[in-house]
């Protein structure tokens, strides 16, 4: 009786202007709970915004949504183009990061993941260990690593048959009339399907119901990496698996759409490995990779339909959100620049006469390498249109920490180091010119130089490895869309041949009107928000089938 008496008083003397108090003085403790567990940096970095104390801090993080890139360039004006180190604020929930300048980049990439991690930089940046669902992605991007590659040549064809298809859907076949569409859906609706033909081959890679489940999926992942970047961490275990209800709910809609090929897959690879049925081929996609790695590393409990599901999570995730968003800006990037610089004839011209050339009317890898302006064009979009301030990132792992032998600063166990992206990117020391988009930037070396190969000039190896460093899919400290080193994106290569497959076809295939200028993305923090409602009209170029 005694503790409900205490219980009741209680209830009574909980006024709504009490609990709001009580609610943002919990708050309030949270935040700086938070700021007493974060990393402390050396005093010899310089720093900017308000600075790390904690009155600085909180200023940093109010003003963290709207003043992030201003902060970023300020550093690489004053600090990183001198060679120098400087620590920038930070989200509420992430301590601040340390940028590494560019002549630095082989000291930071070449760590060993024991002392500088990549993989706990980006579960940390995805809030992974809420997000996918209870798997961590290693195994993915391993499978990944050992099979892409290697098999890439022969699923191009493939990926191509989703393209041409995916593209009539959604663009129609209408020579007469135009026709008004969304941008950014319409890549919502080619990616999922051309690139799912690689991950879960057909039928399941026209399931629309699957593929708007991944979609779904990975707005999701996005979504609530942003929202979890303003919560400190310490809140985080109580507000997360209520945000993450709804990731749980695509992955169950896109299981339920996949359980029954994913259990036949099993039963056949089961055949074929204990000798029942050695005459099976399996379609060559992430869901066999994944079978086939847990039979080669003796992983029973990888050989679940449930586990494999949940694998290809992470796989989906990267693939449709960066190469929508690549896609999204290419196309605005082409359309909304002076017609009269030629980029759309030109790069018409050079696909229809290489395919032409190849004797084929399907791509392969060796066709698709010479695609040297469409390449050009993919790459200068990816320079000069950021998907975020960086994305290459590394958190210290080492319990002692790490030194930087050039500079003496320490960075601690937990701190953050990152390469400036945007700031590379743009600046005009290595890119002339650099926030105007120049289509042919990159491809004029390579064709000039092709062309003296052709009239017998003499082979120069050291000229012919600088020429082919020119592609979008080769990293350096001076290009960053899909980091560098050991732990670069190993889709790229998927990316660059599903992009230059998708503008040769709608080149092609379609005419559309001009976008009289290139309409503005919106930063936040330190990621960039998309334009997502812009229009096109479109139309079927006549004499096409």
């Amino acid at each position: 009786m005694a503790v409900l008496e205490v219980t009741f008083k209680l209830l009574e003397a909980l006024t709504i202007g009490r609990l709001i108090a009580y609610i943002a003085l919990f708050t309030v403790g949270s935040f700086i709970v938070d700021f007493t567990w974060k990393p402390r940096y050396s005093k010899s970095l310089p720093r900017v915004g308000y600075g790390d104390g904690l009155l600085g801090t909180i200023k940093n993080w109010f003003f963290y949504v709207t003043r992030f890139p201003s902060w970023a360039d300020e550093g690489y004006e004053k600090y990183i183009k001198k060679g120098h180190a400087f620590v920038v604020p930070s989200s509420p929930s992430r301590p601040h990061e340390i940028v590494v300048p560019r002549s630095q980049t082989g000291w930071l990439l070449e760590q060993p993941d024991r002392i500088l991690s990549a993989q706990q930089a980006q579960k940390d940046a995805l809030y992974s260990d809420y997000q996918f669902v209870g798997e961590d992605d290693h195994f993915s991007v391993q499978t990944i690593h050992r099979n892409l590659a290697r098999h890439l040549p022969g699923l191009i064809p493939g990926v191509q048959e989703e393209i041409q298809d995916a593209i009539d859907k959604i663009f129609g076949k209408d020579t007469e009339n135009w026709k008004s569409i969304n941008l950014f859906e319409a890549w919502l609706g080619i990616i999922p399907q051309t690139t799912n033909r690689v991950i879960v081959s057909r039928p399941l890679c026209r399931d629309k119901e699957f593929l708007d489940s991944q979609v779904a999926f990975a707005d999701a992942v996005v979504r609530n990496s942003i929202i979890f970047n303003m919560f400190p961490r310490v809140l985080l275990p109580l507000v997360a698996p209520f945000f993450v209800l709804s990731n749980w709910w695509h992955w169950r809609r896109s299981y339920l759409r996949a359980k029954d090929m994913i259990e036949e897959r099993l039963r056949a690879m089961e055949r074929k490995i204990s000798g029942v049925d050695p005459s099976y081929e399996p379609p060559e996609d992430m869901v066999t990779w994944l079978i086939r790695q847990a039979y080669a590393d003796n992983l029973k409990s990888e050989l679940d339909p449930v586990k494999i599901s949940k694998r290809l999570l992470p796989i989906e995730f990267a693939a449709i959100h960066t190469t929508v968003m690549a896609g999204h800006n290419l196309l605005l990037d082409l359309f909304s620049s002076d017609p009269k610089l030629g980029y759309l004839d030109a790069i018409r011209e050079e696909t229809a006469r290489v395919l032409a050339e190849s004797g084929s009317t399907f791509w392969t890898k060796q066709s698709l390498s010479r695609l040297y302006r469409t390449d050009s064009a993919i790459k200068e979009s990816l320079r000069l249109s950021h998907m975020a301030r960086a994305l290459t990132h590394r958190k210290v792992a080492a319990p002692e920490g790490i030194t930087n032998a050039a500079e003496g600063w320490h960075a601690p166990h937990g701190a953050y180091l990152m390469l400036d992206l945007a700031g590379t990117h743009r600046d005009p020391d290595l890119y002339p010119d650099p926030d105007r988009y120049n289509a042919f930037r990159f491809s004029r070396v390579r064709e000039e130089w092709e062309a003296s190969r052709k009239e017998g000039a003499a082979a120069d190896s050291d000229e012919e490895l600088r020429i082919m460093r020119l592609g979008m899919v080769t990293t350096s400290p001076e290009y960053l869309p899909f980091s560098h080193g050991r732990h670069a994106c190993p889709g790229r290569f998927l990316v660059a041949h599903e992009l230059k497959m998708i503008l040769w076809y709608i080149l092609q295939n379609y005419e559309i009107k001009p976008l009289p200028e290139k309409p503005k993305t919106v930063w936040f923090g330190c990621n960039v928000i998309p334009p997502v409602k812009v229009n096109i009209e479109v139309r079927r170029r006549k004499g096409t089938v």
